[in-house]
């Protein structure tokens, strides 16, 4: 592990923990983020070449006060509120702590109640992914903006809307009520879950995969499941994303192209990874009431568990998949089940699940169910009507990898039937 990479580990560790002090202590979540970011650049340019603190969260801590203090101290107009916090605290007594001092308020419970205020329901999902990946992961503006192939401006302009909803909304720094907090954890799941897809399988642009993302909604979920030990859903998703990310050294050739799963060296696969997500689902499956999370992971153990692609056991995969869409349907998971249910009924059979999805708005035009049409069409042997799927689907996609794969099993196809 080089120095650069301990330090931006440090950064990403102790980010939220500084960040949810400062918010505890003063509220004023958009200048308390602006601070951290602030403290986090002068951490990323002093850290590598001074040495790392004794104590980097104490030293994040004094540096983004100070900020919050000398822009505080700048404005007349905000001696009304510099008053109302000394007299809530004693001159400052927060303001500056000792480089080595330690905070008093549990980091954990910090980290947790990021999470769920990035998530608030008062801002749109693309602004709940963003906001969650720089105040709780820790990320620049120009690195999520780079992520969403989007100018740093336009990224920049977008969190700093989310920070003012969160403010306008009137949202306080604790956590939720139990009955709330239920229901926010599944957007909390939700968006570490689209984080790790968008990185997964980008979905547009030159390249395949985005590891900045897929390792983010890890080490997420990761910290998540640490501070909720006791939810099988948290569980299952950590699983899943482990189980998906092992496959990633065999998923793309050489030349950056699409590697199918049926295609993959699977000697390739993350052996680590596997092993910790099939001991995670298989034990929260023992205790939990299964979720959609949880069986997603345990569809990923089968594929994973089998030494080679004919040796998959399609029928268990089938019959989760029947019980994921009875407790969660989503034409995403009608789309995989026809996989499934071709691989042990048949392609017609796969096929005719498909067709319910052309009169869903979510899927009716949409690449994916063209290019599962497209590979059952293959399978049946109608060779005319699954190139013209193949092409269709590669005209849809904006991500330039799934194109040329899709466009090469058209070209394959050519001259045929």
């Amino acid at each position: 592990m080089t120095g650069d990479r301990t330090v931006e580990d440090l950064l990403r560790t102790f980010a939220p923990q500084v960040l949810g002090l400062l918010v505890r202590r003063h509220g004023q979540f958009d200048r308390c983020e602006d601070a951290v970011q602030e403290a986090l650049l002068a951490a990323a340019t002093q850290w590598p070449g001074q040495g790392v603190p004794d104590s980097p969260r104490a030293w994040l801590l004094t540096v983004a006060t100070r900020r919050l203090t000398d822009e505080w101290r700048s404005e007349s107009a905000r001696r009304d509120r510099e008053m109302a916090v000394a007299r809530r605290e004693p001159a400052y007594a927060g303001v500056a702590p000792a480089a080595d001092a330690e905070p008093a308020v549990a980091a954990e419970d910090d980290t947790l109640t990021l999470l769920f205020l990035c998530c608030h329901p008062a801002l749109p999902g693309s602004a709940q992914v963003a906001l969650t990946l720089r105040a709780v992961g820790g990320l620049s503006t120009a690195q999520i903006a780079r992520a969403h192939l989007v100018p740093e401006a336009t990224m920049s302009q977008r969190i700093r809307r989310a920070k003012q909803r969160i403010e306008a909304a009137g949202a306080r720094f604790t956590m939720p009520g139990p009955a709330e907090r239920g229901e926010r954890l599944g957007t909390v799941l939700r968006v570490l879950y689209l984080i790790f897809n968008e990185g997964y399988t980008a979905s547009s642009g030159p390249d395949l995969r985005r590891a900045e993302l897929t390792g983010e909604a890890i080490r997420l979920a990761r910290i998540l499941r640490g501070l909720l030990p006791d939810d099988g859903e948290v569980a299952g998703l950590l699983a899943l994303m482990l189980l998906t990310d092992a496959h990633r050294a065999a998923r793309v050739g050489p030349d950056g192209d699409l590697v199918p799963l049926a295609e993959q060296d699977r000697s390739r696969w993350d052996a680590a990874a596997i092993a910790e997500g099939v001991a995670l689902i298989t034990e929260a499956l023992t205790w939990s009431p299964p979720g959609p999370y949880q069986l997603q992971a345990a569809i990923a153990a089968v594929h994973a568990e089998a030494s080679t692609a004919a040796e998959t056991d399609w029928r268990q995969i089938v019959a989760l998949y029947r019980l994921l869409a009875r407790i969660a349907p989503n034409p995403m998971v009608t789309l995989n089940q026809a996989v499934a249910v071709a691989m042990v009924d048949g392609p017609r059979a796969g096929l005719a699940l498909l067709t319910p999805l052309d009169a869903d708005e979510r899927t009716a035009g949409h690449h994916r169910l063209a290019a599962v049409r497209a590979h059952l069409l293959d399978l049946a042997g109608d060779v005319g009507a699954a190139r013209e799927a193949y092409l269709a689907a590669a005209r849809g996609t904006t991500s330039r990898p799934e194109q040329r794969y899709l466009e090469v099993r058209a070209a394959r196809l050519t001259g045929q039937g």
